[in-house]
């Protein structure tokens, strides 16, 4: 499949409001050519509203969109959607269902001017590339829900765009499903070369897929960074809830020296990464990321072991995560490589290097 040249985005000053709700809020986005970007944050956040004002289904309020040195959305002008050299893959696959897989890819062709020939060979190697090289002729109703989206991702790249959208195509399909088109689609926009913009509520999902991660909350950019950059220096405390804790507690700084910290909960003093600028006698929220605590066999004499009570647990293939609560709370995914029984007295050790500490708010 021959590649394809793809798109720098530009958004600027993008304001769009439902009555009194600002979905977007003075947004500012930039998204580098050829790259896979994923915007990440909770329903309301904003990023449908982004997405299909990109793709020219909602119009701004004000604002302006740019591909390239194309101005595509401002005062005054609004390109439509089917002039924007963009496809888009929706959650709820947005099939014909009278028209057959293969009349549903071929569809994004009508317009282009390509011959019956080539027509009929890019909608057959589309549709292999999904692994449906045997079901062109069968209906959205003979297909399955992946089947369906692998017909939807073959449309969208079959007419080659320069931009590729994704309205959290993954979230109707069930986990081992999503898993493999997760993959597939990562390997298929790469291939084609194409700028992806991306968006889900499921951290896991955009860690795998992108390039860069954009965090929203209420239609604002609240970090735009790679993904090892969101999870190791989030840039406030809500970027690092979430994308991933399994408890916090509130602390009192003793200690700072701009990196590490040493806080004070309750009896216990604590040693932990500053998540933000930090004055000695400050009131703090740490946050435990998942891989944060472990639990120690026997009595241990090392800083940031507390003594806690097993709740629950669950078995996770590398070994066994557990639900215990201790003088700092109730903290999950406390990994043992063997299971501690409910009830069970256990110590737990908690990395400094997977913490996090904000200024309480």
């Amino acid at each position: 499949m021959n590649k394809v040249q793809p798109l720098r985005v530009e958004v600027r000053g993008a304001q769009k409001n439902y009555g009194a709700l600002a979905a977007l809020d003075h947004f500012d986005l930039t998204i580098e050519p050829g790259t896979f970007t994923v915007l990440l944050g909770p329903s309301g956040s904003g990023k449908s509203t982004l997405i299909r004002s990109i793709a020219g289904i909602e119009r701004l309020d004000s604002g302006t969109i740019s591909f390239g040195e194309n101005l595509i959305s401002g005062p005054g002008l609004h390109l439509p959607p089917e002039k924007r050299d963009l496809a888009m893959v929706f959650q709820d696959y947005a099939l014909w269902p009278h028209m057959s897989a293969y009349e549903n890819v071929e569809y994004a062709l009508r317009r282009r001017k390509v011959s019956a020939a080539e027509v009929s060979a890019r909608v057959n190697e589309a549709l292999e590339r999904v692994g449906l090289a045997g079901k062109g002729s069968n209906y959205p109703f003979q297909l399955s829900g992946g089947e369906q989206q692998r017909v939807a991702l073959a449309r969208a790249i079959v007419a080659r765009p320069s931009l590729l959208l994704f309205d959290e195509p993954l979230s109707n399909l069930d986990a081992d499903l999503r898993e493999r088109l997760r993959v597939e689609i990562a390997t298929l926009t790469r291939e084609i070369g194409a700028t992806a913009l991306y968006i889900t509520h499921d951290q896991s999902e955009a860690f795998a897929l992108a390039d860069t991660i954009g965090v929203l909350k209420s239609g604002q950019l609240q970090q735009l960074d790679t993904p090892e950059n969101i999870y190791q220096k989030p840039a406030n405390r809500f970027v690092a809830a979430f994308t991933g804790i399994s408890g916090s507690f509130k602390a009192v700084v003793k200690e700072s020296d701009g990196n590490l910290a040493t806080v004070q909960a309750g009896e216990q003093l604590i040693e932990c990464r500053v998540g933000a600028e930090l004055k000695v006698g400050a009131n703090v929220e740490v946050l435990l990321r998942p891989s944060a605590t472990s639990i120690r066999s026997g009595q241990s004499q090392e800083k940031n072991v507390h003594s806690g009570q097993v709740l629950d647990l669950a078995y996770r293939g590398r070994g066994y995560e557990h639900v215990i609560e201790c003088d700092l709370g109730v903290i999950s995914s406390v990994f043992a490589a063997e299971p501690a029984k409910r009830g069970d007295k256990v110590e737990i050790y908690i990395d400094p290097q997977s913490t996090l500490a904000f200024n309480d708010q």
